[in-house]
């Protein structure tokens, strides 16, 4: 079997999930009536109306119970659309992005489709209302097990799962109608090519361990065709993926791509930041760097309106990083809290994806000219990862955003 892989995109960037947290609002316990209300809302709201449109997979979002796929203490945070924790570094998906993903696997009833990384096992049971049969594999032992004992606790039978390196696959049960990877490995795993059936489906996060793009491979004559979907942002695939990975390590020193946000590509979607909710790129000569700037609307309070990206940091040199940025604001209010206002922030991981900070610049909020804006950040000394999150986080009006830069302001 041959194999040719080319994505055409300037940037190779792109959400997985690694404990983002854009805002939180302090919950209670909820009756199972008001979570059920909520997992209804969230799906209407920041599924349906954010794009998806494949009936089958709205209706198995609005089945399956999202907070018992996640601990206790952050079952208040389940139906909002945002990643969460779930232990030994690792994270759930935003339910867009797995509504996204699973949609772009255009999955059948009679299929059977293989997912690599099964985490808090919440995709597999998405799957499992969609097609004939789930095999499901988990290189993180502890989750592995834990995923296993919910999927069966709730009778989702059609899914089975082990513990194992899915760089690998599970060939004995291949060809697969369809593969979703749930981590981001360098390029696609030779393995997971031969056991996707011919016409079948592969949708993967590639790139480097900071920088990637949502792919959809469609294995044609043998060959796969590569379809760019959006930039996103992943946990590394590890095992015998990190091992083969080329370039090992990503520079130390904070930089933003497409900081200006002038370029995109040929549907006019912003490159090098993912996540992108509730936000239009304006061509504009008022721009203040380039021809183009980033501008949020936002009229629902508590409504995510925000674009991502991460960046390597070493704790261990650098003590602080300056933030700048360009803003301007039209009748901006606080959302459903007084910390529901624009800013920057910034969110720090340690080596193993725990959150070790966070800060911000900002917030803003009125109407404002052009005017530019500076924070000096402490950088955590464990910190590896910062996510940096501009955006609207809840409020309302509108707000834009242009030219946003990092630079090193202390060494330690």
């Amino acid at each position: 079997m041959s194999f040719s892989f080319t994505v055409r995109t300037p940037f190779i960037q792109a959400v997985c999930s690694i404990g983002l947290v854009l805002f939180t609002s302090s919950g209670h316990a909820q009756s199972e009536a008001q979570l059920t209300e909520a997992r209804l809302k969230m799906v209407r709201d920041e599924v349906a109306e954010a794009g998806i449109k494949d009936e089958r997979v709205i209706a198995a979002l609005r089945e399956i119970p999202r907070h018992l796929f996640v601990s206790p203490q952050q079952r208040h945070l389940a139906y909002l659309d945002m990643a969460l924790p779930i232990g030994e570094g690792q994270t759930i998906s935003p339910p867009f992005i797995v509504a996204y993903m699973t949609e772009a696997l255009k999955p059948r009833p009679t299929d059977k489709v293989l997912e690599i990384g099964t985490g808090s096992g919440y995709q597999a049971a998405v799957l499992s209302q969609l097609v004939a049969e789930v095999y499901s594999i988990e290189i993180v032992a502890p989750l592995g097990r834990k995923a296993t004992q919910i999927l069966r606790r709730l009778d989702y039978d059609n899914v089975h799962t082990k513990i194992g390196d899915g760089y690998q696959g599970w060939a004995e049960h291949a060809p697969f109608d369809s593969i979703i990877v749930t981590c981001s490995p360098e390029r696609p795993p030779p393995a997971l090519v031969e056991q996707l059936r011919e016409g079948g489906r592969m949708v993967v996060p590639l790139g480097e361990r900071y920088q990637q793009t949502l792919v959809l491979l469609k294995k044609v004559n043998g060959k796969l065709e590569a379809e760019p979907l959006q930039p996103t942002f992943f946990v590394p695939m590890t095992g015998r993926a990190e091992q083969s990975r080329v370039r090992k390590d990503d520079e130390d020193v904070p930089q933003l791509l497409n900081a200006s946000f002038e370029v995109t590509d040929d549907e006019d979607q912003l490159l090098a930041w993912y996540y992108v909710r509730q936000a239009t790129i304006v061509s504009d000569q008022e721009a203040m760097h380039g021809e183009r700037f980033l501008e949020f609307r936002n009229e629902t309070a508590g409504r995510g309106a925000q674009a991502l990206q991460a960046v390597g940091v070493n704790g261990r040199e650098i003590a602080a990083i300056d933030v700048s940025l360009w803003i301007r604001a039209s009748e901006v209010r606080p959302g459903r809290s007084p910390r529901e206002l624009p800013r920057v922030n910034v969110s720090f991981f340690d080596d193993k994806q725990a959150p070790c900070g966070s800060q911000s610049a900002g917030p803003w909020y009125g109407t404002i000219s052009w005017v530019k804006k500076q924070a000096t950040i402490q950088v955590p000394p464990t910190a590896k990862l910062a996510v940096i999150a501009v955006g609207m986080f809840g409020a309302t009006g509108e707000f834009a955003v242009d030219s946003v830069d990092l630079k090193v302001s202390q060494e330690r």
